[in-house]
């Protein structure tokens, strides 16, 4: 199934077929009335057929693709039939009956890299591009489906060869060939070790844009919570009122700012209380709070910083990254926006944004802060973005690159140069698949979804 099935929830379900078997299984099944042409690259009408009995199962559509030009560079035949749920599964069925199996989880993309139809990063890209929470986790994903990242790090690893190359002609022939300029090897070794280390800490914006964040949004009773809760996803998700204890479930909202899904976790006020469904609310909250990625701690500007918002800073993790808010500025009579250090927010009180849920001020300069301190920063000027998988093979290689300058700087012989230049060049191979193990090729494809 390359389609998700789900009773009256899809109008189509396409059947994907890939193999040598494809197109004799569908002419098995398959039905086209009158004198359309069973060609490559042709849609063809007409009925899946049980073959025992000749009962018409779906009115549907059929499309094939001979090899290689097709996704896999197999032959493909697709099934496009009814959505839905009893008729797919019986188009299924026939189709394995008639001696296909089950696609493994992206085992169609694991054939189109395995036959030379894409490299690692492009098909890595495909699973990304389909498990996109964003517009922007989307464009970034589509300009590594173009080869985007593929280029980059291809051109980076060709730079490393010629520079082995050189170094390997030394160690053979060195008698015979001009003096090799050391000094211009090691630069050309510090810039390509430059570029990885950039790609490396751009790699967390991706990871960013493709996973998200999970915000909890803490702070003691009626101090604003569920009001900006509602300001950030723009919808009243939450009840407001000026009644303390009104949120007593954790409630979460999706949504997209800047690029960045987050999913909002408003809790319960922490506060002791007698009333026991309050009580677990609260305890859900503290269960937030050593979950989340982020903290955005609320205080009431109007009533100032309180013991217990001191002990509500003292129970964010460690881990997690904190912002505090201080809410209803307008109220407070104070300016709304980032609070520079030592600036003139709220004499002693430790806001770093100051804004008021009531009118929205103070809203952008909320989440540009909170996303900056994520480490998301500006998103405009990234084009490409390693996972995590390539993230860490990329900081291998530049510490091989750092292990290869340190052989130069104590100037030793050309072989102990080419040691860890090797290395580095053997590891953004295996980013790119020119040099990786089936281990790899199987953590990487079956984190896809089936029919992918």
């Amino acid at each position: 199934m390359a389609t998700a099935v789900a009773p009256g929830q899809g109008s189509v379900a396409i059947v994907r077929i890939s193999g040598p078997q494809a197109e004799a299984i569908g002419q098995r099944l398959f039905e086209a009335p009158g004198r359309q042409v069973w060609d490559s690259h042709r849609v063809l009408y007409g009925h899946v057929l049980e073959p025992a009995s000749g009962e018409r199962v779906d009115e549907a559509l059929l499309l094939l693709m001979r090899a290689p030009r097709s996704f896999t560079r197999e032959t493909v035949v697709e099934l496009h039939c009814h959505g839905g749920l009893i008729t797919v599964q019986r188009v299924l069925e026939l189709v394995l009956a008639a001696g296909a199996r089950r696609a493994q989880p992206g085992e169609f993309s694991l054939r189109a890299f395995l036959n030379g139809r894409l490299d690692l990063t492009r098909a890595e890209a495909i699973g990304e591009l389909v498990a996109a929470r964003s517009r922007r986790a989307a464009r970034l994903a589509m300009e590594g489906l173009d080869g985007g990242l593929q280029r980059r790090l291809g051109s980076l690893r060709e730079r490393l060869l010629d520079q082995l190359a050189e170094l390997e002609a030394r160690v053979d022939f060195e008698e015979d060939l001009p003096p090799l300029d050391s000094a211009a090897v090691r630069a050309e070794l510090a810039a390509v070790r430059a570029e990885l280390e950039q790609l490396v800490a751009e790699a967390r914006q991706g990871e960013l844009l493709r996973q998200g964040l999970r915000v909890a949004i803490v702070g003691r009773p009626n101090v604003g919570k569920s009001s900006l809760l509602n300001l950030l996803s723009q919808r009243e998700r939450a009840i407001v009122t000026d009644l303390p204890g009104t949120t007593r479930d954790l409630l979460e909202s999706e949504l997209v700012l800047e690029g960045v899904p987050l999913t909002l976790l408003d809790t319960a006020g922490i506060r002791p209380t007698t009333d026991r469904v309050e009580a677990l609310g609260i305890e859900r909250a503290r269960q937030a709070l050593a979950a989340a990625d982020a903290v955005l701690l609320l205080f009431d500007l109007t009533a100032g910083w309180t013991p217990e918002d001191q002990a509500l800073r003292e129970l964010v993790p460690a881990g997690a990254v904190l912002l505090v808010v201080g809410n209803k500025a307008d109220a407070a009579g104070l300016p709304v926006g980032l609070v520079p250090a030592g600036g003139d927010g709220a004499a002693g009180l430790p806001a770093a944004v100051q804004f008021s849920a009531l009118t929205g001020e103070g809203r952008e300069a909320l989440v540009a802060e909170l996303l900056r301190r994520c480490g998301a920063g500006p998103l405009e000027g990234l084009q490409v973005a390693l996972n995590a998988r390539q993230r860490d093979l990329a900081a291998a290689a530049a510490a091989s690159l750092e292990a290869a300058l340190a052989a130069g700087v104590q100037q030793l012989p050309w072989d102990f140069w080419t040691i860890d230049l090797r290395s580095a060049v053997r590891t953004l191979g295996e980013i790119t698949g020119e040099e990786v193990s089936e281990a790899t090729l199987d953590r990487v494809f079956s984190r896809f979804c089936i029919g992918k």
